[in-house]
């Protein structure tokens, strides 16, 4: 009889929830007359003028401007309105109902934030409808008839915007390819983490062991090749040599002014700035990519420095990631293909704006052979949508932090669930994380 009765949207409620650095954010209750499915929207740090724009009311009575009760008003009336007596299964008409409503390229007039909770929500109703799990909801969302359980990208150092340290790159990860499945994969990233806690400890005291806003370890180091030799001791102690790769997030946006990277520029007692040409970089880049088994380098330039990132994605070093550059936008990940600018795309659902969305952009950095990171903001909920949005999509790759902080552990637990769940069928990325 349940199934006699097709699911519709009956009823959208949104409300204003605090994320993981104490800043409000969107929370989506998506009502179908089968049940409730609650979704939220994260946040970045360092966002950027290329993503799809974030709503705050801009009050700095209140939450020091960071309020999000204009989205919030707009879910409850006009996306509300639009969207009542919808099938959730229909995810990409959902999503066009929205985008129609809005009107400008960049999600302006709604709110990225307001429109991908909802559209997160409606994911979630979809898959209830269903009786599918959400990751293989998303797979057929995407056309796909597999799953893949990625490689964690498991911050263990982080710095940048998201430390009060002086190292200037945002974050040093590790990648457990070596693992023969994703829980083994959990067990190496802890095992090695909690090596370096006590690495740390020993060398620069307990207060080295304090965490950035991702769950990184931020110790007071001052240059790139002191902590990747941290993370190079915490894997010889974990007994995981040649199965870990390692992989840097720079962030270099951060730290661009003009045509030059200051590295010193966390530095509060500058002797002399650290200005590094684009050149510069390229040479500290491809000189740690030798000295160390660095397989993945994000945004190692500034936003709109396409040619030093294409001259350094032509060495074939390694992996070479797309963030700020591309800003999950379609136009600019166009660009990047035709002109061999990078070869992998950061996916943060919350820059494109909507699911539809997200799919597509995967399927076209795919189409271009490019390896795919399925990514969490600094600013992140207990939501662990995008697990499931990695398998379902086959991503081969995922970064939601440290495994400490339970915003962060949401997502790698949820993928733990999935792979037990799937069973002898569960297959992980592993030694092809860049191509599942």
């Amino acid at each position: 009889m349940k199934k006699a009765v097709p699911a519709v949207i009956t009823k959208i409620r949104a409300r204003q929830i605090l994320d993981s650095r104490g800043i409000p954010t969107v929370e989506v209750d998506l009502h179908t007359n089968k049940g409730m499915y609650r979704a939220s929207a994260p946040s970045g740090a360092s966002t950027g003028m290329y993503e799809a724009v974030e709503l705050r009311d801009g009050d700095k009575g209140k939450y020091l401007g960071k309020g999000v009760s204009k989205a919030v008003n707009i879910i409850n009336d006009k996306i509300s309105e639009a969207l009542m007596g919808m099938d959730p299964q229909l995810q990409s008409q959902i999503d066009q109902a929205m985008i129609d409503l809005d009107k400008t390229d960049n999600k302006a007039e709604l709110g990225a934030n307001a429109m991908l909770a909802v559209s997160i929500a409606a994911c979630k109703a979809g898959a209830a409808e269903k009786e599918a799990p959400l990751y293989k909801h998303i797979s057929d969302l995407s056309g796909k008839s597999s799953t893949t359980l990625p490689v964690p990208a498991i911050t263990v150092i982080s710095g940048g915007k998201h430390a009060g340290n002086n190292l200037a790159v945002q974050e040093i990860m590790i990648l457990p390819v070596g693992a023969s499945n994703f829980e083994e994969a959990m067990q190496m990233g802890s095992e090695t983490y909690h090596h370096l806690k006590a690495i740390i400890s020993e060398k620069y005291g307990p207060s080295g062991c304090n965490v950035g806003d991702d769950g990184g370890f931020a110790p007071n180091i001052s240059g790139i090749s002191e902590g990747l030799d941290l993370v190079i001791e915490a894997i010889d102690r974990a007994g995981y040599n040649g199965r870990i790769k390692l992989a840097i997030d720079v962030a270099a946006t951060d730290f661009c002014i003009g045509k030059k990277y200051d590295l010193d520029f966390k530095s509060p007692n500058k002797v002399g700035q650290n200005f590094k040409t684009g050149e510069d970089m390229i040479e500290m880049y491809s000189q740690l990519c030798t000295e160390y088994p660095v397989v993945s380098i994000e945004q190692p330039f500034d936003k709109d420095d396409w040619e030093h990132t294409k001259l350094f994605t032509a060495l074939g070093l390694c992996q070479v990631v797309g963030d700020d550059l591309l800003m999950s936008n379609p136009k600019r990940i166009e660009r990047a293909i035709n002109e061999y600018t990078c070869n992998a795309l950061l996916l943060k659902v919350n820059q494109v704006g909507t699911v539809t969305e997200a799919i597509e952009v995967v399927k076209q950095a795919k189409d271009a052979n490019w390896g795919v990171m399925v990514s969490h903001r600094c600013g992140e909920t207990d939501d662990s949508f995008i697990a499931d949005l990695a398998v379902g999509l086959g991503a081969g790759q995922m970064k939601s932090g440290a495994p400490c902080r339970g915003e962060r552990l949401a997502k790698y637990n949820q993928l733990l669930r999935i792979e037990e769940e799937l069973g002898s069928e569960a297959v992980y990325a592993g030694e092809n994380w860049r191509s599942p």
